[in-house]
């Protein structure tokens, strides 16, 4: 007996929310994993080497399944778009902000990339979100940008600068990576993606630790490189992507309004760092717009994802 469409797509549709929280619970832990890295590497030896690592690995993975290390000639530009944005970008600018501010204060700003991912996918993926996802973020951002005030950190400096700078790349990154991952599959695409960044990264690593050797490593330092290389960079990806591809960029991506709320939580139980009582009612009101929009349609202009996967 065949399963009906309306359960079938119900289905489809918790599958790719499970992914995409998959997604969001590797990410919640990157900036405490980058604070612990930047402990005894230099911010640009943490930013490009994690990279090298994640590349290597997924390398292995496009070898082992006998893909292509590479998308088709007719990708590059996309991918270029995911390399700067996911693969580049967003780890530069993180871990340069966060050797001057703590993990808790960059979950504040990097709250903002469920707005930088929805914009980005009206532009590159086709998307039209309707009134009622828009009013829900709304909410949720207004929680997030509430959590500076209640901390204490009302006044900008070049590190909200550089993770507003990481907010914009990253969601045009994800944007790309996830109408990519209909085609392609998530594991694929940023396995690519990272393969198609060792001509940058790998130079960029090996003057970086020659310029500034690593200082005091630890257990915990190597830990936090380790995460953000397996985890951070490839794993988290894998099913961030797919969900993406799935749900649909801009309804998958809100899933992250919640990303700033996990960090505090982590970087209290991985750096001793505190929370207060305002900002625990400021993440509230994220997780509440999570919980109301969640089901708020997003129209389509492009084909359903995955009617196929190429190559997989």
């Amino acid at each position: 007996m065949s399963t009906p469409a309306p359960a079938a797509a119900a289905g489809t549709k918790k599958y790719a929310v499970l992914l995409g929280f998959l997604g969001v619970l590797g990410f919640s832990i990157t900036l405490p994993a980058t604070r612990l890295a930047d402990s005894a590497f230099d911010g640009w030896t943490v930013a490009f080497g994690r990279s090298v690592i994640a590349a290597l690995i997924g390398a292995a993975i496009l070898v082992a399944k006998r893909q292509p290390l590479l998308l088709p000639k007719a990708e590059l530009r996309p991918m270029l778009l995911v390399v700067f944005g996911a693969v580049v970008g967003f780890p530069l600018f993180t871990s340069l902000a966060l050797e001057t501010v703590d993990s808790a204060h960059g979950a504040v700003i990097t709250g903002l990339i469920p707005a930088a991912t929805a914009g980005a996918a009206v532009l590159f993926a086709g998307e039209r979100p309707r009134r009622s996802y828009w009013i829900a973020l709304v909410i949720g951002l207004a929680g997030v940008l509430s959590l500076p005030i209640v901390r204490g950190h009302g006044q900008f400096q070049l590190a909200d600068l550089l993770l507003l700078a990481a907010v914009v790349v990253t969601g045009v990154g994800y944007a790309q990576g996830g109408a990519l991952a209909r085609k392609y599959g998530g594991w694929r695409v940023i396995s690519s993606a990272l393969v198609l960044s060792l001509p940058v990264v790998v130079p960029i690593t090996v003057v970086s630790m020659v310029l500034e050797p690593p200082r005091d490593v630890t257990a915990e330092s190597l830990a936090g490189l380790a995460y953000l290389s397996v985890i951070s960079m490839l794993l988290a990806f894998f099913a961030w992507y797919e969900g993406l591809a799935r749900g649909g960029v801009a309804r998958i991506g809100r899933l992250q309004l919640a990303q700033p709320v996990m960090t505090l939580v982590w970087s209290v139980l991985l750096l001793g760092e505190h929370i207060d009582l305002a900002t625990g009612i400021a993440a509230a009101v994220v997780l509440g717009a999570v919980a109301v929009g969640r089901n708020a349609r997003v129209d389509t202009t492009t084909p359903a994802p995955l009617p196929a996967k190429v190559g997989t």
